[in-house]
């Protein structure tokens, strides 16, 4: 099962769980023993293709750290907090996380847009 930790001590993801606050993006980084990658993979596999078929769910995206690490970031876009807390704390997508390797550790953080003038809209 995978091990969660905060990727910001000061404002967990469980604090940020009941903030109103939309469209977010959920950035989770994952590290892996080695030899795990390929279950972690497998396992972030099976719970994407279930958060596809979430109320709110926009789109996600994998990513593996350049080189040997066996470091991985998820990116996932979501209408709003709302959306994905009802996914998050759904009982079976909670079942799920047991399908992870025990070398798995997790760390989840939501993010909002930042509007900067001639860089980025919001």
């Amino acid at each position: 099962m995978v091990s969660f930790k905060p990727l910001d001590p000061e404002f967990p993801i469980e604090r940020q769980l009941n903030i109103d606050a939309g469209p977010v993006v959920l950035v989770n980084l994952f590290t892996v023993d080695p030899i795990d990658q390929v279950a972690l993979v497998e396992a972030w596999k099976c719970d994407a293709q279930w958060m596809k078929k979430q109320p709110g769910y926009i789109s996600t995206q994998l990513h593996k750290a350049v080189g040997d690490g066996s470091m991985y970031l998820n990116y996932a876009v979501w209408e709003s907090v709302a959306d994905f807390h009802a996914a998050f704390s759904n009982p079976e997508f909670q079942q799920q996380l047991s399908h992870y390797p025990s070398s798995a550790v997790t760390a989840p953080h939501l993010f909002e847009k930042v509007a900067v003038p001639n860089c980025c809209t919001a």
